[in-house]
């Protein structure tokens, strides 16, 4: 039986960081920031699993404001580039924990462009033990498959945010299945929130709808602890 894990927004703490972070995000003020995650969070006993949630639950309002023409692309633009710096610093105080034994390689498909999706989901299986190969934004399947033939991972996860995207997802998985049919393959992505048969259109062995549940998946279909 799988136990959902505990919300870490549903404390008035950890919803007031993310208005504060989100606020800061839209300020385009870097240091506070920072500030809100390391100082009031991080150093007041917030996880860095659940400062990522925190980041991400800010990154889809942003989303979603742009998606609603609240904000224009340089705001959303200037807004990602916070996080990712944010996102950086976190990392660096993480706590190496023990390796699980597994490897995973990580990547956007071709054309695009939104890495921060991946960029979450790679630093979450990092921090969940699993040893992570993230190739950024963009990848071409030449690209791709020279890695998996080098890396021979244990799990590949495609990410893809725009739905225009979403052909590239479909060669890359397709390109992947001929060079290696046992390679299990996850997905993630606003485009496959937006495409719900998606991932099992392209033989998809889990999708995760954030980089939380894609972790604890991914756990399951390896048959790693948690």
């Amino acid at each position: 039986m799988t136990v959902a894990s505990p919300d870490p927004l549903a404390s008035s703490q950890a919803r007031e960081l993310c208005a504060s972070y989100l606020r800061a995000q839209l300020g385009g003020n870097r240091r506070e920031a920072l500030r809100v995650i390391l100082e009031d969070g991080l150093q007041r006993g917030l996880s860095c699993l659940d400062a990522h949630e925190i980041i991400q639950q800010a990154q889809r309002e942003i989303g979603r404001l742009w998606q609603e023409d609240r904000i224009t692309i340089a705001q959303e633009h200037m807004a990602t580039a916070i996080s990712q710096l944010v996102l950086s610093h976190v990392y660096q105080r993480a706590d190496a924990p023990p390796s699980n034994g597994k490897a995973v390689l990580v990547a956007c498909v071709e054309g695009e462009l939104h890495d921060f999706p991946a960029r979450l989901v790679a630093d979450a299986l990092d921090l969940a033990g699993f040893e992570v190969r993230y190739l950024g934004a963009s990848v071409p399947p030449h690209g791709l498959l020279a890695m998996l033939d080098s890396e021979r991972p244990d799990l590949l996860v495609l990410s893809v945010t725009m739905a225009f995207n979403v052909p590239a997802l479909r060669e890359a998985a397709r390109q992947v299945r001929e060079r290696h049919p046992s390679l299990p393959i996850a997905v993630g992505g606003g485009a496959c929130t937006w495409h719900s048969g998606l991932a099992a259109e392209v033989g998809a062995a889990l999708a995760g709808k954030d980089a939380a549940e894609l972790v604890q998946r991914a756990r399951e279909l390896l048959g790693v602890a948690a």
